[in-house]
């Protein structure tokens, strides 16, 4: 019976995109305080990340997921919340960052679809099955502040919101930027961020927090660079991180992400940066009526689209 007991873990965590970069260190991370949920499309990268926590003496599960299709990502939710896991944390990490527009199987904006309309959706699905007191964490990117001089430096012209209708045709605001998906990504991290902090007033019964990971150029940002110079980052950049703030490695984001999660006496509605300690977003994403105005038209939208998708796989698991 001891042993029973000492194998049990007490808590759980949800963790999307686990498979690389970040999401993959955070779960690591995560799996050391209690069971991991990983949530991912590639069921072999999931089981192989399971089975490297299981190694460990920890516990996982996977749940498979495409988080730029959002019935799809409600569908984890309802699997996830059938698994009756004492959750206490949940971490939407997963994101992608196209350098040309995309589109999704549904034809709409990859980079919104997945960044923002997914994560939504999961999160909202799995909001009524959290406790009091459990933290959900948004990996977002300060390059959605038009004021960022490191972003506009990189080429980022900050967030193009124009609406959720929008945004999903792949449509921003005029000004923008002049690299193809910049400004889908910067617009995308925008919506999540606010939506964050709308959910934070909505719901004070939980903490909603986001985290800034810095520039990670040994994760898939780094993907499209020549051969040698994918070689050559991640030995690099450790190098550079005490001296340029901007730059982090996975390893130093899972731990601000980690702490954010642990750290049961914290707030709600802080925005960390890559250091951990909180920062400021851009005028728009701290406005109260810009906030709810996405949530709100991100809740219209998804259920003229998904309702009846939804539903149908809902019912399953009831």
């Amino acid at each position: 019976m001891k042993k029973q007991a000492e194998t049990k873990s007490p808590q759980a965590y949800v963790v999307t995109g686990p498979t690389s970069g970040i999401g993959r260190a955070t779960a690591l991370s995560l799996a050391k305080h209690g069971t991991v949920v990983l949530v991912g499309r590639d069921r072999a990268k999931l089981d192989e990340v399971r089975e490297l926590i299981a190694h460990k003496g920890q516990q996982a599960v996977c749940v498979e997921c495409d988080l730029s299709d959002p019935a799809s990502a409600r569908r984890a939710g309802v699997e996830i919340a059938g698994l009756h896991l004492p959750i206490v944390g949940l971490v939407n990490n997963a994101g992608i960052m196209p350098l040309r527009a995309m589109k999704n199987a549904r034809g709409w904006d990859l980079a919104f679809a997945t960044n923002h309309l997914g994560p939504f959706a999961l999160t909202e699905t799995l909001v009524p099955h959290l406790p009091d007191g459990a933290t959900v964490v948004f990996v977002v990117s300060a390059v959605e502040d038009p004021g960022r001089k490191p972003a506009v430096a990189a080429g980022f012209r900050g967030g193009r919101f124009v609406s959720v209708e929008a945004s999903v045709r792949g449509e921003w605001k005029p000004g923008g930027s002049e690299k193809p998906g910049y400004d889908a990504y910067a617009t995308s991290k925008q919506a999540i961020h606010a939506s964050a902090l709308a959910f934070a007033r909505e719901a004070p019964r939980l903490r909603f927090n986001v985290v800034e990971p810095g520039l990670n150029p040994t994760t898939g940002l780094g993907r499209d660079a020549p051969a040698f110079v994918r070689f050559l980052i991640p030995l690099l950049v450790p190098l550079f991180v005490p001296f340029v703030k901007i730059l982090s490695t996975p390893k130093r984001a899972a731990r601000v992400i980690t702490e954010a999660v642990m750290n049961a006496s914290g707030g709600t509605a802080v925005y960390y940066d890559q250091d951990g300690q909180p920062m400021v977003g851009s005028e728009l994403v701290r406005d109260p009526m810009f906030q709810d105005r996405v949530v709100s038209e991100t809740r219209a939208f998804l259920s003229t689209t998904t309702a009846a998708s939804i539903n149908s796989d809902a019912h399953q698991y009831v």
